[in-house]
C-alpha cells in the first residue's frame, strides 16, 4: 500500500501460501479500479498471468489506468503462488533488472506474511506508538457512518468508498488514500479501518491489509502517510471528480497539512 524503502532482497524459492497475496500491501498487484475483478478458476488465472507487463507496471502501476495485473484475488485464494508469478515476471522481460519494481511488490508480500507468522499479534495491535503527536486513546475506535455510507463530502474520497462497496476492490492508491484519511483526518484507529476492508476486499487477508493500514497509521512506520489533492488528480483520470470545490480538505500543501493534521508535532520526522 505504499512506497517502501529497502524491500526484501528476494522472494523464497520454495513456493509460499496463497495467504501472502493481500489487499493493501504496497502498490499491490491488482485490477483497475472499477473493474471486472475476476473470472473464477485456473485457466482464468493463468490468462491474465500469461499477459503480464512487468516494464509497464513499473511505470504506470501508481495510476489507477495503470499497467497492473489483477492478479491478486487469484494470489489471496491460492490459485496462483508468488513464486510462479515471479517466474512468469521474470520471463516476460529481456533482462532481471526489468522486472525489479514488479518482484519487490511481490517481495512484500511475502514480507507482510512472514511478519504475521512470526508476530501474529501484530494483526490486530500496535507495534509502536503512533508517531502523530496523539496518544492510540485519543483516536475514535468505530468508523462513523458517513465514511460508511460514502457521504463524507470529500468527492473522490466518496467515489472510492462507492467503488469498493460495489465492486469488492480498489487500486493500492486508493486504498491508502482511504487509509489515511480514516486514520489522520478523522482520527479513528486503524484496526476499524482495517476490519473495514476485511470485511469488502475480495482480495484481502490480515497480514497484508492490516500490517498496511499500520504503515500509513505510523504503528509500523517512521512516519504517518499523507496526501493531498494534487497528488489525488496526478494518480487519477477524469472519472474521479478533484475539483478543489469538491475535495476542500484535501486542498492543501503538505506543509499545511502537517500541521493542521498533527498540531502536537513541533518537528516530524522527514
Amino acid at each position: 500500500m505504499t512506497n517502501h524503502a529497502n524491500p526484501p532482497s528476494a522472494l523464497a524459492s520454495t513456493q509460499m501460501p496463497s495467504s501472502l497475496a493481500a489487499a493493501l500491501s504496497g502498490q499491490s498487484v491488482a485490477a483497475p479500479a472499477g473493474a471486472a475483478i475476476a473470472q473464477g478458476g485456473r485457466a482464468a488465472a493463468e490468462a491474465l498471468l500469461a499477459a503480464i507487463d512487468p516494464v509497464a507496471y513499473a511505470t504506470s502501476r501508481n495510476h489507477l489506468d495503470g499497467a497492473v495485473t489483477r492478479l491478486s484475488c487469484y494470489l489471496r485464494h491460492g490459485i496462483l503462488s508468488l513464486d510462479e508469478v515471479r517466474n512468469m515476471a521474470l520471463a516476460r522481460v529481456a533482462e532481471p533488472r526489468q522486472a525489479e519494481k514488479f518482484i519487490q511488490e511481490l517481495a512484500w508480500r511475502d514480507y507482510w506474511q512472514r511478519i504475521y507468522l512470526a508476530h501474529p499479534d501484530h494483526i490486530w495491535t500496535d507495534v509502536e506508538p503512533y508517531k502523530t503527536g496523539f496518544d492510540a486513546a485519543e483516536y475514535d475506535a468505530e468508523l462513523p457512518d458517513d465514511i460508511i455510507t460514502a457521504r463524507t463530502g470529500v468527492a473522490c474520497l466518496d467515489q472510492f468508498i462507492t467503488t469498493l462497496h460495489e465492486t469488492g476492490y480498489l487500486h493500492n492508491h486508493a486504498r491508502m488514500y482511504l487509509a489515511a484519511y480514516v486514520v489522520h483526518w478523522r482520527r479513528v484507529r486503524w484496526q476499524a479501518g482495517a476490519a473495514w476492508f476485511l470485511e469488502h476486499l475480495l482480495d484481502a487477508d490480515p497480514a497484508s491489509n492490516n500490517l498496511s493500514w499500520q504503515w500509513v497509521a505510523s504503528t509500523f512506520s517512521k512516519k504517518p502517510y499523507i496526501f493531498n489533492l494534487a497528488n489525488v488528480a496526478k494518480y487519477t483520470g477524469h472519472d474521479i471528480n478533484t475539483r478543489m470545490s469538491d475535495n476542500r480538505v484535501l486542498a492543501y500543501s503538505y506543509e499545511q497539512l502537517t500541521d493542521l493534521l498533527f498540531p502536537n508535532l513541533e518537528h516530524p520526522d522527514d
